[in-house]
């Protein structure tokens, strides 16, 4: 375990696992023949079913595209939601998807309010689609209905909505109480990600296909393949999902993933020292988002290698960048740069964006960057801090002056830390060169001060000491990892068989909305020798998932079309 010791010798714990050991040393060669079968049988998920998911609620982000293509309704209600909260890394995982009294009202208040819009001053947006009448009624409620539950109603539900049309004498008054109605109800608010019903099963098809890839409802085209059966072969899915990767709603859908699990929200909510570092402002901190979501985009939507997310040589620099990378400033904004060599910057590690947000509000912080790679790219769940451990580091001070990596010594050798900091620490170890906006550093310099704090202004400090950075990391784990900068670290990990799995992981949770299962193994290894199969293209990703997911029992074959060429 290169953690750290896990059993202390002479503990009862230790004679268990030496009885242990000592029991399977004896087995005879068909029992150790029957447990190899088991563990490889346990490894290939045999046996296991994979867990479904009958219903998703719709995201926040999804119940404002929705009413956005439903009704033309822009106002984003949904923003006055009570915030969703990360569990597995995403805002979109089944876990998280309850629905509290509050959240309730708050669908009650939106369905009442976009209604009422939708018909302000008569049919202003034509959703109305015939003259009124009786016929009119009952084709409103099947049409109108079809697009807000994604699927075709009952016959049950289709005299119910227009039984309650009905009551209302004035026909654009009584579509907007079916608006209203229709927007409340459990079929519109929850998607149905899985049904037994075969006449059912093509809609739900086109509709997790379009929550996927535009993170809203069907269009007109994609209800129509479902009701011609296009959709029920890997080849007609596939078709579909590569004419939805070309409408534009693709690329700001996929923005969002990318901003989940970037974590774009830790720097938006940051807070930095503002007389050490002035650079850092609310506009630095939205280019910095900017920045790496136009670096992940230029990967997927130009069909580049996407594990040159942590080796390519370039970012994109704005006027507010600029002076953090001490470089001049652009001629347009988000211009392209490419990095010198004596910058040690390399991909998305060496952006201001992730130096920034794996940072403490005075400096650096090693174990949160550190953290950051295992988790976020190497999908390593370090666990909690145990409890009662004091995390606080030794303060500074004049007479004893420290780097990070000094003050954390105590996590290498105290026994109750070192476990998970001998996995991480070495991590952020080798990114020191960089601050706590990101900005390059060639000595650690701290500053003292006497005397009391008046003012807002920047203070002379009364001493300044300049410290030597040992800036080697490691990642344990992997071998030949040992880097010096977040060249070096990007380096190891675009090589890394764990962390070309990882991506693949993180982009099966968004779509699953659940975290991976022994079941889902064999899957897990499908879509990642398809993404090696395809040099890490991650739009080819994004389409074997979606076909796997169909279709799980059929071999999925990424087909790379000819202008799938690094460029």
């Amino acid at each position: 375990m290169g953690g750290g010791e896990r059993i202390k010798p002479g503990t009862p714990d230790e004679q268990t696992l030496r009885a242990w050991i000592a029991k399977l040393t004896q087995l005879s060669a068909p029992e150790l023949a029957q447990a190899l079968k088991y563990r490889e049988e346990e490894a290939a998920g045999a046996g296991r079913p994979v867990a479904q998911l009958g219903l998703r609620r719709l995201t926040h982000s999804q119940f404002n595209n929705t009413v956005r293509d439903l009704l033309g309704d822009e106002t984003s209600p949904a923003d006055q939601f009570p915030p969703e909260d990360f569990v597995n890394g995403f805002r979109n995982q089944s876990q998280a998807q309850g629905l509290s009294p509050l959240l309730i009202e708050a669908y009650s208040g939106a369905a009442e309010r976009v209604a009422r819009a939708a018909f302000r001053g008569g049919d202003t947006h034509g959703l109305i689609p015939c003259k009124p009448s009786a016929a009119c009624r009952a084709r409103f409620v099947r049409e109108f209905g079809l697009k807000t539950f994604r699927r075709p109603l009952g016959p049950d539900e289709q005299k119910r909505y227009e039984t309650l049309m009905s009551r209302e004498p004035d026909f654009v008054t009584g579509a907007q109480l079916v608006t209203e109605a229709m927007l409340q109800s459990s079929n519109f608010l929850f998607r149905l990600d899985e049904t037994s019903d075969p006449k059912w099963k093509p809609y739900v098809t086109a509709s997790r296909l379009s929550y996927s890839i535009w993170d809203t409802m069907p269009d007109a085209e994609l209800f129509a393949a479902a009701a011609r059966g296009d959709l029920s072969t890997p080849q007609g899915v596939e078709k579909a999902v590569r004419r939805m990767l070309d409408h534009p709603r693709a690329r700001s859908a996929f923005d969002d993933f990318v901003s989940q699990w970037l974590r774009f929200d830790r720097i938006l909510t940051a807070s930095r020292d503002r007389r050490k570092y002035p650079l850092f402002t609310r506009e630095s901190a939205l280019a910095m988002t900017k920045e790496a979501s136009m670096f992940v985009a230029d990967l997927v939507w130009n069909d580049r290698n996407f594990m040159d997310l942590f080796t390519a040589k370039y970012g994109y620099v704005s006027a507010e960048l600029a002076p953090i990378y001490k470089v001049p400033p652009p001629a347009k904004e988000f211009e392209k740069i490419v990095f010198t060599p004596e910058s040690e910057r390399a991909g998305l590690l060496g952006q201001t964006l992730f130096l920034a947000m794996t940072a403490k509000p005075e400096d650096s912080s090693p174990t949160a960057r550190g953290l950051f790679v295992r988790e976020q790219f190497l999908c390593q769940h370090v666990p909690d801090p145990p409890a009662g451990v004091n995390t606080n580091l030794p303060p500074v001070t004049e007479a004893k002056p420290q780097t990070n990596r000094d003050r954390m010594s105590e996590h290498a050798t105290n026994p109750s830390c070192a476990t998970c900091h001998k996995l991480i620490d070495p991590i952020g170890f080798g990114l020191e060169k960089f601050d706590a906006i990101g900005a390059r550093r060639e000595k650690v310099t701290l500053e003292f001060f006497s005397g009391r704090r008046e003012g807002e202004g920047r203070r002379t400090p009364s001493k300044t000491i300049d410290l030597d950075l040992d800036v080697k990391g490691y990642v344990t784990g992997i071998p030949d990892s040992q880097f010096s900068s977040p060249a070096g670290l990007g380096t190891a990990l675009a090589r890394s068989p764990q962390c070309q799995e990882c991506v693949v992981k993180q982009y099966f949770r968004y779509i699953a909305g659940r975290s991976e299962t022994p079941a889902d193994r064999p899957a897990i290894r499908k879509l990642l020798d398809n993404f090696r199969n395809s040099q890490f293209r991650f739009k080819e990703l994004i389409v074997s998932v979606l076909v796997l997911r169909e279709f799980p029992n059929r071999e999925v074959n990424v087909h790379v079309a000819s202008n799938h060429q690094a460029q």
